[in-house]
């Protein structure tokens, strides 16, 4: 029986539109996070808003009046916040256990190398000591063997 093949045309495809894409808006640039605020820290003992965000509905919030931050709040300095920042951080680390740690340290690390360099010298005495231990016995053995030569040939003679 004949086998019969049937050719078969390639499946047929139908472009498609495709919608273009909507133009691309380049991100909102921010200005720079290191500005001076035109707000004084609260002094100790007043009755101000002593929480970490400062209230919006309060007067003396900079940003609450439409003009200037230096100029609109009633005469107040400018605070870096930088500055603010590494004072605060400078005061909250002692550095004098951090000097007393590196120095125990590097104390340690010496006396660290000096015992690797004392092991390693101690290392290299035994490997000495045993290499002319091997020869002292190699040595041995063979006095040993003459030995023993010398005495069958001497038992043969005597006998």
């Amino acid at each position: 029986m004949p086998a019969t093949m049937l050719a078969r045309s390639p499946p047929t495809t139908v472009p498609l539109s495709v919608p273009g894409k909507a133009p691309h808006n380049p991100p909102f640039s921010h200005p720079s996070p290191y500005t001076r605020v035109g707000i004084s820290p609260p002094q100790p003992g007043s009755s101000a808003n002593t929480s970490a965000v400062p209230s919006l509905t309060s007067g003396s919030y900079a940003g609450s009046t439409g003009g200037d931050s230096e100029s609109s709040n009633g005469g107040a300095s400018g605070i870096d916040l930088v500055e603010l920042m590494n004072d605060r951080l400078s005061n909250a680390v002692d550095p004098l256990p951090l000097d007393r740690s590196l120095a125990r340290q590097a104390q340690t690390s010496g006396a660290l190398n000096a015992k690797q360099k004392e092991l390693q010298e101690l290392q290299a005495l035994a490997q000495r000591r045993l290499k002319g231990a091997r020869s002292n016995f190699s040595e041995g053995m063979k006095a040993a063997k003459e030995v023993r030569k010398d005495l069958e040939w001497t038992q043969k003679h005597v006998s």
